[in-house]
């Protein structure tokens, strides 16, 4: 109770500080809110906001437990996870934070998945979307569109090692109910049925469906335009104000006591707070580009405190905990961190440098238009589904196969 209590007077104190900082910068406070709004209007909008909107007309329709059904045989064994998870990866990973936690919330409410696996899923689907990856990063930051291939390996292939390595975290009596439960086939027949049955429960018509689903998607994306244009102000007091170099410099400190060049404190603290700056220091960060490189995959598996805190607000209407989803960040952004590492020389060859393209460096709402943006996210969603499907027919010709030598 004392600890609690403690922690509301630490959070009223730091809040009355940095109101006195942007009562002290008004003109960098505005020009920061501004950018925050350009950088929501311009790719966060136009990258979710659709995709939140056509996820919950497919859950509506029962189209997520069609392919939750096809799913399930893939996902159970390797995940531990309803074959529903199997969506959520793939909208999670073509469209970015914060979508897989506003999916995995959803199913949790609607009791198709337990607390567990709702935390688990959410852990190690929650990424950076691909356009972001390729267009601002590798490209815009890097100058380097040969970096996307290994920024993706990275990143993307740590967080599914990461959910492999969680569904070791099932609690037993989970583990023994799914044990129990018989191996679903793959079945056409069954994935229609629960289509249809799921849409028979839902009940709405297909307006007032629609209606519902963009009303939702424009409070959460409010929230999160709100959560965006918070942070950008706060990153910039703590910049002018220069409380952003003094945590840099006890960075230095530390990373000089584990053999790291301390110059990557910057880059570091300013992926702490934000991703988009983070990644744009490391890129300029005078070390070698192999570590420009895992820095950056360190600093978009992190995701910055902006996308907690936005996965935070969606979590909080859930039982679903905040802290397993914190130890998550860490351990994916180690772990894409140390496979940029293992990758390089198979990726990027023996070169120990970027190519220069003379592509400038450009800000995200720069590098895509919001056409193109929705497109290729949406490409990358049908892809994953593609994948996805291609594994279970590998498996179906695989039993098909064992039967036939039985038969033999």
């Amino acid at each position: 109770m004392k600890l609690k209590h403690l922690q509301h007077i630490l959070l009223i104190l730091l809040l009355f500080m940095l109101s006195i900082l942007m009562f002290y910068y008004p003109d960098s406070t505005w020009k920061s809110g501004v950018r925050g709004l350009a950088i929501w209007w311009d790719v966060l909008f136009p990258s979710l906001f659709p995709f939140f909107v056509i996820s919950e007309v497919m859950l509506g329709f029962g189209i997520v437990h069609f392919l939750g059904t096809l799913l399930d045989p893939l996902m159970r064994p390797l995940f531990r996870i309803p074959g529903s998870g199997g969506f959520i990866v793939a909208m999670g990973f073509a469209s970015g934070y914060p979508m897989s936690a506003k999916l995995t919330a959803k199913l949790r409410k609607d009791n198709l998945i337990t607390r567990s696996q709702g935390e688990r899923l959410v852990s190690f689907t929650t990424s950076s979307d691909p356009i972001f990856l390729i267009g601002a990063v590798s490209v815009g930051f890097f100058g380097n569109p040969k970096l996307a291939l290994t920024l993706a390996l990275a990143h993307y292939g740590s967080g599914m090692l990461l959910g492999v390595f969680l569904r070791f975290t099932t609690p037993k009596e989970e583990k023994m109910n799914m044990q129990n439960e018989a191996a679903r086939k793959i079945s056409l027949k069954q994935a229609f049925q629960a289509m249809h049955e799921a849409r028979l429960k839902d009940g709405r018509s297909v307006g007032l469906l629609l209606q519902q689903a963009v009303t939702s998607s424009l409070q959460l994306m409010t929230v999160v335009g709100g959560l965006v244009l918070f942070f950008s102000v706060i990153l910039e007091v703590l910049t002018v104000s220069g409380i952003m170099s003094y945590l840099a410099h006890g960075l230095e400190w530390i990373l000089a006591l584990i053999q790291l060049p301390p110059n990557l404190g910057d880059s570091l603290i300013g992926g702490l707070f934000e991703v988009t700056l983070g990644a744009k220091a490391a890129a300029t960060t005078a070390v070698s580009p192999m570590l420009q490189a895992a820095v950056a995959a360190f600093i978009l598996s992190w995701g910055g405190l902006s996308v907690h805190a936005q996965v935070a607000s969606i979590l909080n209407e859930t039982d679903l905990r905040y802290t397993p989803f914190l130890l998550a960040r860490l351990i994916h952004a180690f772990l894409a961190a140390f496979m940029v590492t293992l990758l390089w020389r198979f990726t990027m060859g023996a070169s120990s440098s970027f190519i220069n393209l003379g592509i400038p460096v450009l800000n995200p709402t720069e590098y895509m238009s919001k056409w193109v943006i929705f497109t290729t996210s949406l490409s990358w969603f049908m892809y994953m589904i593609g994948i996805m499907l291609l594994l279970l027919l590998l498996k179906k010709m695989k039993q098909i196969i064992t039967t036939l030598k039985n038969i033999q």
